[in-house]
């Protein structure tokens, strides 16, 4: 028997790589019935549940257990590389969900101010062409971050002087 034939015969192997092929075909079925459109990329995407690390380490170690005992060193190294597995899986989805709020919150706090798209520009420093895209934001009156100032238009126009290459915007401003 060769190397491969011995490869696809372990028992241990199978049972993992059928656990895996499981949970992805589930995961795929009940995200297709959720967004009634089937993603095949969710076969072998990571993300969702059921978990397909979860579910081959805990059916590896399950297979150790009833093959060689409880009390085995074969299922002591499955079992802890099990729970390793799954805890770790845990924490990095709650974190995710944790970061996915945050995230969340960012965009509707950008999305609740007032803006506005302004025209594309461009400025020439030296030999370099930069081409810029603007917005506008109209933000609540807040105090200015220390070191810096807010300024009216009547301020801009007045005391202080915007670098050239907002020349193309300088209008819409002041």
């Amino acid at each position: 028997m060769n190397w491969f034939q011995k490869l696809l015969s372990n028992p241990f192997l199978l049972i993992g790589l059928s656990s895996w092929f499981w949970a992805q075909l589930i995961k795929t079925i009940i995200h297709a019935i959720v967004t009634k459109s089937i993603d095949f990329t969710r076969l072998i995407g990571d993300g969702g549940m059921p978990s397909g690390h979860s579910a081959t380490v805990s059916s590896l170690a399950t297979a150790a257990a009833l093959v060689y005992g409880l009390g085995s060193f074969e299922f002591a190294m499955a079992f802890i590389f099990a729970i390793v597995v799954c805890k770790d899986a845990m924490g990095v989805r709650l974190e995710t969900g944790r970061q996915a709020v945050i995230i969340n919150d960012i965009v509707e706090a950008f999305n609740s101010l007032a803006s506005e798209k302004l025209p594309e520009a461009k400025h020439i420093f030296s030999h370099i062409e930069w081409h810029m895209n603007g917005i506008l934001l109209h933000v609540p009156a807040q105090d200015a971050p220390a070191g810096c100032v807010w300024a009216s238009r009547e301020a801009l126009q007045a005391e202080y002087t915007l670098p050239g290459a907002f020349k193309s915007y300088k209008k819409l401003m002041v």
